[in-house]
């Protein structure tokens, strides 16, 4: 895909990031992962980001997520996969151009490794990435890598294939102000946990759609809020925040990365052979995953 027709399909509809799946010992596993993304494909998500946050890509060496995007590929049919990209600078140059050269339709360039960095080697590092490779890439605003606005016009200016933002910082008058600045320069995508939680403050600030983690494992009930919500229907969304999404919102706030673990114990738990999560993650224990089996039940596959 060219980066205008990527940006396109990303602004089309609901998003979601397919979790890596992993064998017994903490291997990839393509088999499992490619018959998810299958399915996944089937429900109305025009992009899939393989190898993202969700798909544990701090726990990813780069030289798998070239394979994941492949597997990815093969089983999503008609659907986009973009994939996740980072860590340092010349690594992230590295790893976008592999995967663009594996077939994905474009980059999710996530918070570069450890340390905070001024808004001048934040230009560079996003530039460098920008102009390494052919395809879109997005930028993801969150912890240690959030762009000013004056920064982000920058790379707008310089990087034509810069073509999307996504917000995982919850600072809604940053974001706002990015959306009133650039307006329809790049898509605009909310990253928060459990994303449908933000999902009506991220549309009031000028956001197009989010990408949902539960899609995963209940992708009917994720596209049924995402319908309602672009409906206007706030009964229906407050309805299904009530009885499925701040439940979930409890088992996932037990423990410190329960917003990955708790969605690929609920892709475990309608039939996928997704694995365990790689440390530093750690797994449900097996109430709390008992529980998140009891919230399910009425969208089991």
């Amino acid at each position: 895909m060219t980066p205008e027709e990527i940006k396109v399909a990303l602004g089309a509809g609901l998003l979601s990031f397919p979790v890596t799946h992993f064998d017994k010992e903490g291997q990839f596993q393509p088999e499992s992962y490619r018959r998810h993304v299958e399915w996944l494909s089937g429900f109305d998500a025009p992009v899939l980001f393989a190898a993202g946050g969700t798909g544990e890509f701090f726990s990813l060496s780069p030289n798998e997520v070239p394979g994941i995007v492949s597997a990815a590929k093969e089983a999503a049919g008609k659907t986009a996969i973009v994939s996740g990209c980072g860590f340092g600078t010349h690594v992230g140059v590295e790893m976008a151009r592999a995967v663009e050269k594996a077939g994905a339709d474009g980059i999710l360039l996530l918070p570069h490794y450890m340390i905070d960095a001024p808004q001048e080697g934040l230009y560079q590092h996003v530039k460098r990435i920008c102009q390494s490779v052919g395809i879109g890439v997005m930028v993801y605003n969150r912890d240690n890598s959030i762009l000013s606005v004056d920064t982000l016009k920058r790379l707008c200016d310089e990087c034509p294939n810069l073509i999307g933002f996504k917000d995982g910082s919850g600072d809604i008058g940053l974001v706002r102000q990015i959306t009133a600045t650039m307006g329809d320069r790049l898509m605009y995508l909310g990253g928060m946990p459990t994303a449908e939680l933000f999902a009506e403050a991220y549309l009031g600030a000028g956001f197009t759609t989010y990408s949902s983690a539960v899609f995963n494992f209940v992708p009917g009930l994720a596209v049924e809020f995402y319908k309602a919500l672009r409906a206007g229907n706030r009964s229906r969304c407050e309805e299904i925040l009530r009885d499925f999404f701040y439940p979930f919102m409890a088992i996932r706030n037990r423990r410190k990365g329960y917003a990955v673990s708790a969605i690929k114990a609920g892709v475990r738990l309608q039939g996928f052979d997704a694995g365990k999560v790689r440390p530093p993650l750690d797994d449900l224990t097996a109430d709390e995953e008992d529980m998140l089996a009891k919230l399910i039940a009425p969208w089991k596959r």
